[in-house]
C-alpha cells in the first residue's frame, strides 16, 4: 500500500487490538503525515490500522497480504565509526540477524545501542519489512562459530584468489576499518570460511557490508 505510513509495534498484533499510542507516533501521523490511517507490523505480519479520534489509541484492523521480504541471513560485523549507516543499509537489504563482533582491530567500542535500535526500526519501516532484524549480544571474534562463514576478504584486492560464488550463504562477516588481523585470517582460513572477493578496490566497511550481502542474495 504505497505512501501509507508504516509503524513497527513491539508486541504481538491481532485484529481488534487497541494499543496505547506513543505520543511520537500520534504526532507523526496527525501533524506530519496529516492522516489517521497507517500500517502496523510485527513478527512478520502487517496489519491495517487507524488512530482513534482522540489520538490515544491505535486500533489494529485486518492483516494485509503483504509478505515479509526479510531473510534469515546473519551479519557478523565489527562496530565501526559509521555503524548507523551500516545498520541502516543492511536492514534495508533484509538481514534477519545482526551480530556485533569485537575483532583485534576494532576501535569503536562505546556504541549507543539504543540509538542503533531506533535506526534499525526506522529502516525497517521505510523498507517495507514486516519485521526488524534481531540485534544480538556482542561477542569476541574468538567466540564466534566460523563454520559455513563467508567473509569479505580485502586480500583479494592484492591478488589473492577468492570464491566468487557465495550465493545462498546464511552467515557473513565484515571486518573493522583496519581489516582483519593475520591471526584472524588464519583462523578463518583454517575453519574453511569462504573468502568473498568484493573487487579490486578496498571498500569502507559499511559499503563492504552492502556489497557482500548483495553478492550472496543476488
Amino acid at each position: 500500500m504505497k505512501n501509507i505510513p508504516r509503524v513497527f509495534i513491539d508486541q504481538d498484533l491481532y485484529t481488534g487490538l487497541h494499543i496505547q499510542a506513543d505520543k511520537n507516533i500520534t504526532h507523526y501521523l496527525k501533524h506530519v503525515m496529516r492522516r489517521n490511517d497507517c500500517l502496523c507490523f510485527s513478527n512478520g505480519t502487517e496489519y491495517s490500522a487507524t488512530l482513534s479520534e482522540d489520538g490515544k489509541n491505535i486500533i489494529i484492523g485486518d492483516a494485509t497480504e503483504h509478505k515479509d521480504p526479510s531473510n534469515d541471513i546473519t551479519l557478523y560485523f565489527a562496530p565501526i565509526k559509521k555503524l548507523d549507516d551500516m545498520l541502516n543499509m543492511v536492514t534495508q537489504m533484509g538481514v534477519g540477524y545482526l551480530q556485533p563482533v569485537i575483532t583485534d582491530r576494532t576501535v569503536t567500542k562505546n556504541i549507543n545501542w539504543e540509538r542503533m535500535r531506533k535506526i534499525i526500526i526506522e529502516a525497517s519501516e521505510q523498507s517495507n519489512r514486516n519485521s526488524i532484524p534481531k540485534l544480538l549480544e556482542i561477542k569476541k571474534f574468538s567466540d564466534i562459530d566460523l563454520t559455513d562463514m563467508v567473509f569479505a576478504d580485502e586480500r583479494a584486492a592484492y591478488g589473492k584468489e577468492s570464491d566468487q560464488n557465495a550465493r545462498g550463504a546464511k552467515k557473513i562477516l565484515i571486518g573493522p576499518e583496519g581489516g582483519f588481523s593475520d591471526a584472524e585470517f588464519t583462523a578463518l582460513d583454517n575453519a574453511g570460511a569462504k573468502s568473498l572477493n568484493l573487487g579490486k578496490t578496498i571498500l569502507r566497511a559499511e559499503v563492504a557490508a552492502t556489497v557482500a550481502i548483495s553478492r550472496i542474495t543476488e
